[in-house]
């Protein structure tokens, strides 16, 4: 049994990978978009998605599945907008989105992805 770990801390990984299945460590937003609204956060957000499924050698194509954690459901409709914008037509994950406390009080937005991994 092969299991990669990628970007590994004392606490966590950014990426684990297994069987062609990597699953990603949550993601919020930058230190440039903390203090934005939920539209900025979840472009940044999702930025740095993008950049951590490059760093495995996946894409958005490959996505298997996301859980969105909200910190106010009246949030939802303008996340999804920018969520919408970014899930490439046809390519849509299966996905779960739920309000949950933030671990920091200016963070809107988290992610967590399941993706599949070619290499």
């Amino acid at each position: 049994m092969s299991i990669k770990r990628h970007d590994t801390k004392a606490r966590m990984s950014r990426a684990v990978i297994h069987q062609g299945v990597a699953y990603l460590c949550g993601q919020v937003a930058g230190p440039e978009a903390r203090n934005g609204d939920i539209t900025a956060q979840t472009q940044s957000m999702l930025a740095r998605v993008d950049a951590l499924l490059k760093e495995i050698g996946s894409s958005r194509e490959e996505l298997l599945s996301a859980t969105i954690y909200l910190k106010d459901g009246s949030d939802f409709a303008a996340m999804n907008d920018v969520w919408d914008a970014w899930v490439p037509e046809g390519y849509a994950p299966a996905r779960t989105c739920v309000c949950a406390p933030m671990p920091a009080d200016e963070l809107k937005v988290e992610v967590s992805v399941t993706t599949a991994v070619s290499a």
